[in-house]
């Protein structure tokens, strides 16, 4: 499809807008979306809110060995969706994409003021199509082709870097690195990891207690023990570090890096006067301009560029009652082609589609559901139910890790 056909077909969907949401309701649902993003726990945007990869020329299973798991997850070109399912149990699929996993948190205090957000996995099984525990691990990050996952053990940061089989669940090999580990994240072509270092666990968390006596448990902004980054060939298991310094003001306690489209560069959120602001960095170290098809990404938006790298997926930019759009932009200009369903565009299908997350219609808070949205159509399909948030660490019940297939 091409920029004309986008454009005509989004006039025609959109023509007959809705009139706007009642005054505040757009506030609302951004305030909490922005407490989501400088205080959740997974921070890779190009994960976003979640981790997505491309999909290698790799078999799930070897060949001969029996297989149970749906057609779907094989194939890579089905949609599997579960709309009555939160958290989700099922294979929750569109195209070349899955939900590879999901993360449940919980705070564990160390002392009256001070703790960790420690993150619980749930995989997916291959050969059952569902969705299993995995208490092993703090950190995962899922390869394209999801037969691999790089883990991290508990009590971050960690010197070794785990290959997890996830047909078997046994950890392949093990990666050992210099410098202490706390968040990891593939590259497009899934060859290459970066591995963010710290001195500290990034998830630390203090305790606040608001003017109501409510009790959250958040980070502590501008605080942040980053030291670095590994860049770890996954093949040969090498792993060369780099040390970063960052502004004590300008990141999250926990504020990873993730590759470039190419993979000859990483990127990291920086905090500033808008959201999704973002810094790119050489291999060595050195701050970079962004390549000039990235520049106009956001890092709070996972779903970035479109396969063939002709669109990018940018923020949200229209709310009506129980609908908001993002905008989908050329990549080297910033001009918005179209806008397109969803409220955070996770991860492109294929060039036309995308998974989603869309609030819950009707009134109360915003309860964010994965959805399936296609360009130059309103209409959204439900792959999942809803996921409400909590109030201690202001984290939703379940999130999503995406990975192509």
């Amino acid at each position: 499809m091409n920029v004309e056909e986008l454009v005509r077909d989004s006039l025609r969907e959109l023509a007959a807008e809705q009139p706007s949401a009642g005054p505040g309701y757009a506030d609302r649902v951004l305030a909490v979306r922005r407490r989501r993003r400088t205080r959740r726990i997974a921070t890779v945007a190009a994960a976003t809110a979640a981790v997505v990869g491309i999909a290698v020329a790799v078999p799930l299973l070897d060949a001969g060995r029996e297989d149970l798991r749906p057609a779907s997850v094989l194939d890579g070109r089905g949609t599997s969706a579960h709309p009555d399912q939160s958290p989700p149990r099922d294979l929750i699929a569109a195209g070349d994409v899955a939900l590879a996993a999901y993360t449940t948190s919980r705070i564990v205090p160390q002392t009256k003021n001070r703790g960790v957000a420690e993150r619980t996995y749930w995989l997916l099984g291959p050969k059952t199509g569902r969705y299993e525990k995995d208490d092993r691990w703090s950190f995962v990050a899922v390869a394209p082709g999801i037969r691999t996952a790089a883990v991290l053990e508990r009590n971050l940061p960690v010197r070794r870097i785990g290959l997890l089989d996830l047909a078997t669940g046994e950890v392949e090999r093990w990666i050992p690195v210099d410098h202490g580990v706390g968040g990891l994240a593939y590259s497009y072509d899934g060859r290459k990891l970066v591995a963010t270092t710290y001195d500290e666990n990034p998830d630390l968390r203090i305790r606040q207690t608001g003017g109501d006596g409510a009790v959250s448990w958040v980070a502590e902004f501008g605080e942040s023990s980053r030291s670095g980054f590994h860049v770890v060939d996954v093949a040969s298991g090498t792993a060369s570090w780099t040390g970063v310094r960052s502004g004590s003001r300008d990141i999250n306690s926990r504020q990873d890096f993730a590759f470039s489209r190419t993979g000859d560069l990483v990127y990291t959120q920086v905090i500033g006067p808008r959201d999704g602001l973002q810094q790119f960095y050489d291999l060595d170290g050195n701050k970079v301009a962004a390549p000039a098809n990235e520049r106009h990404l956001r890092t709070d938006v996972g779903a970035r560029l479109s396969p063939d790298g002709s669109l990018a997926a940018t923020g949200l930019s229209k709310e009506v009652p129980d609908k908001s759009y993002s905008s989908i932009r050329d990549p080297l200009t910033g001009k918005e082609i179209t806008k397109v369903r969803g409220a955070e565009l996770l991860a492109w299908v294929d060039g036309k589609r995308l998974i989603a997350q869309e609030r819950t219609a009707g009134e109360g808070p915003y309860r964010p559901r994965l959805v399936l949205v296609t360009i130059g159509s309103d209409e959204v399909q439900w792959l999942s139910g809803p996921s409400a948030q909590k109030d201690e660490d202001l984290s939703f019940e379940w999130e999503p890790v995406l990975a192509r297939r």
